[in-house]
């Protein structure tokens, strides 16, 4: 009878079972979740945490019996170079054991086994600002009183904007207009000599027709 023993055997010999584990757990590590049953995660939960822990000292001797349990090169590098700074700040319970339902060959109860820190859903900054939303010290009156201050400056500003530009407009309008009816001095005295010529031509025309009229009359026999 087993009593006492809190170790699973997985139906495999010692040899076998320290091989499946070491394999998981570099798995693990590399891909920072897996697919596996619920029997297997639980032991290997109990083989893989420790060695996180052991990954917090950053040393030739912690690498070296990392490795001894392991026995694979990038799953320790990933170890110590990046997963031990994403889980620096906590104590313990590294990993995380998600049900999934059963097996539809054997009806195994099937898991998804992930690292606690590598989930955004949980640990994502949204899941953070969710939950600050909700405490009551976020709701502050104080922000509506600013609001109506801005308004009411952009909306000084704004109409100060418009007088500025309809009173800057008209006035090339004005000038133009102003340039267009009063002539110059030189259009005044071209148009005043014109004048007088015209006068002196309709003079001496006038002066012509009466000398050709008194000749005609002298002319004339006298009755």
């Amino acid at each position: 009878m087993r009593h006492g023993v809190k170790d699973n055997h997985l139906s495999r010999t010692y040899g076998h079972r320290q091989a499946l584990l070491s394999n998981m757990a570099s798995s693990l590590i590399i891909h920072k979740r897996i697919e596996t049953t619920v029997a297997k995660a639980k032991e290997l939960r109990k083989y893989v945490e420790p060695l996180i822990t052991k990954s917090k000292d950053d040393t030739t001797h912690s690498r070296r019996v990392v490795f001894s349990y392991l026995q694979n090169k990038e799953s320790v590098k990933e170890l110590f170079d990046n997963v031990a700074e994403k889980i620096a700040a906590r104590p313990g319970g590294y990993t995380r054991i998600i049900k999934t339902g059963d097996r539809l060959g054997d009806k195994a109860e099937m898991c998804i086994m992930e690292l606690v820190d590598y989930n955004l859903l949980y640990t994502g900054s949204e899941a953070k600002q969710n939950k600050s939303a909700k405490t009551r010290r976020s709701r502050k009156p104080s922000n509506a009183p600013k609001v109506e201050a801005q308004s009411t400056d952009n909306t000084i500003s704004s109409s100060a904007v418009v007088a500025e530009t309809v009173v800057a407009e008209p006035t090339p309008i004005v000038e133009s207009k102003v340039t267009d009816a009063v002539p110059t001095a030189s259009e005044v005295v071209a148009e005043v000599a014109d004048t007088e010529v015209a006068d002196g031509t309709v003079a001496e025309d006038n002066k012509v027709e009466d000398t050709a009229a008194t000749d005609t009359n002298e002319d004339a026999p006298k009755a």
